[in-house]
């Protein structure tokens, strides 16, 4: 039994940022977390003395200046990261089966727009067209620019604007269309995907995009020091079995092993619809409920890591993107015969490696009716149950069905493989937390954007939610929900004012390793 300020359900990025600012206004913090490790999607995990990151491929806007350095200097981590620069020319490349061009997405959007222009002369005025308005969208968004809102008409205006539609409007090249959505997996894009969220994620990654050396398992680990050092606790295999309350306002938690923890004030950092689980029924509305159990949530994946022998393969300083057909928008929508229909190729940067890579990463859409089979079955703090072989069978089909794309793109690329590992929707269910194996929980729908909107707060006073369900995924986007989390137990006005106050441009570390 423990008494607290406030309890943190899960230590993922928007659990662990949360815990780093309250802490650093003086409340006793405890951050309760499931697994073994910290981090959600943070996580790292070593295979044959190789990292492999499980979520964090690689991150943007973390330039001198940009959003993401101002909001992690604040955080006081910005200094003790490890990075490395992509390349400027091409952080992105994407391609298609039959067509021999890679077309490159460079860091800074004239380069952009001039790279692109390239092959596609006569569409210029159309990529301007879609750079400008993927900036007039993103200024919409005050937090994403660490401002305070001045009310007015905002963001709305652009939450019913459809991604595949505007880019078709910017330009008739079908062919370019593709390969201004070609990075969708980034977002787990599909036809109903919102423009803003498109825009929000491209932008900060063609402002600058970076891997993290030797894995993204640092953010955590930082956060981590700063929580403690303030006097925060963080306890891992403590999974949440249940809120307790005391009439209207949840007291405390009890975990699965039975042990009590109590706290004023409490936030989930897990998945809505595992949050009202924990909550039980009578404490909300009927009609809330019913809503966020009946969400869409994005696509699931396949990941396959593979154990490079050593010389191998050449480091290459980008992510690859590649379809076999043209459905950029369409990537849930194949026969399990023929999957995968894309898959997107990442390396890991190592500090021990400079020329060559030790290990890659492929990953590709899969939906969680093919894992359902063995989805009675969990791998957690509270039950480990085997699949049996018909499931392991199954992933190592997956991962030659893989290969065997993979290698018309990159010849003799199994020659390259020392060994590997897979994971597979249920992989994510259970470690990560996430709604089926979602990659990026909650999907945002243009035909309905405010049906997804997840407020901070709840109809239970004290128990707020965090996390990537709320503004948006991915670092930036969970960075910005802790933030929007935090106001509403500190206030607007008094965080955003402190934050803007505090975050001044240093130089960026970036680590230099001779040869690339």
């Amino acid at each position: 039994m423990g008494k607290y300020d406030v309890i943190i359900i899960g230590s993922g990025l928007g659990g662990l940022i949360s815990a780093a600012i309250l802490s650093e206004e003086g409340q006793r913090v405890l951050v309760l977390e499931k697994n073994k490790q910290l981090g959600g999607n943070l996580q790292i995990f070593a295979q044959n003395k190789r990292i492999f990151d499980t979520g964090v491929h690689y991150i943007g806007g973390l330039d001198k200046g940009e959003t993401l350095y101002k909001y992690f200097s604040y955080l006081g981590i910005m200094d003790d990261l490890k990075l490395f620069r992509l390349d400027m020319d091409g952080y992105d490349k994407i391609s298609f089966d039959g067509d021999p061009v890679e077309y490159n997405y460079a860091q800074g959007y004239e380069a952009f727009i001039e790279g692109l222009s390239a092959h596609f002369p006569e569409e210029r005025a159309g990529l301007e067209k879609y750079c400008a308005k993927v900036q007039e969208v993103c200024q919409a968004f005050p937090m994403y620019w660490v401002r305070k809102s001045e009310g007015g008409e905002g963001s709305m205006q652009f939450l019913e604007l459809n991604a595949r539609d505007f880019i078709a409007s910017c330009t008739s090249n079908t062919k370019l269309q593709k390969i201004l959505g070609g990075n969708n997996p980034l977002y787990a894009g599909e036809e109903n995907t919102p423009f803003y969220v498109h825009a929000l994620v491209f932008n900060s990654y063609t402002e600058s995009a970076w891997r993290c050396v030797d894995g993204g398992a640092q953010i955590a680990r930082l956060l981590v020091r700063q929580i403690k050092s303030r006097g925060g606790i963080i306890k891992n295999h403590s999974e949440v079995k249940r809120f307790l309350f005391d009439d209207s306002k949840a007291t405390g938690v009890e975990l699965t092993s039975g042990e009590q923890f109590f706290a004023k004030t409490f936030i989930s950092n897990a998945h809505p619809a595992l949050t009202l689980d924990m909550i039980g029924d009578g404490k909300l509305l009927k009609a809330y409920t019913k809503r966020i159990r009946s969400l869409k949530n994005t696509s699931a994946a396949f990941v396959l890591y593979m154990v490079l022998k050593p010389e191998s393969l050449p480091y290459f300083n980008y992510n690859h993107y590649h379809y076999m057909d043209d459905r950029v928008w369409k990537g849930t929508e194949y026969r399990p015969e023929d999957w995968p229909p894309s898959y997107a190729v990442f390396t890991g940067k190592s500090s021990k490696c400079d020329t060559y890579s030790d290990v890659l990463i492929a990953m590709s859409y899969m939906r969680f009716e093919e894992v359902e089979q063995w989805g009675h079955t969990f791998n957690s703090v509270a039950r480990t149950d085997h699949r049996g072989e018909s499931y392991d069978a199954f992933k190592t089909r997956k991962a030659e069905q893989l290969l065997d794309v993979m290698e018309k793109k990159f010849p003799n690329i199994r020659e390259s493989i020392e060994t590997y590992y897979t994971s597979t929707p249920l992989t994510y269910r259970d470690y990560i937390g996430t709604k089926d194996g979602s990659m990026y929980g909650i999907a945002r729908d243009h035909k309905a954007p405010l049906r997804s909107f997840i407020s901070a707060r709840t109809k239970i006073p004290n128990v707020f939610l965090t996390g990537q369900n709320l503004v948006m995924h991915g670092i930036l986007g969970v960075t910005i929900s802790a933030i929007k989390t935090c106001t509403e137990i500190l206030g607007y006005d008094y965080l955003m004012d402190k934050i803007i106050a505090t975050t001044q441009p240093k130089d960026v570390q970036e680590i230099e390793f001779p040869g690339v």
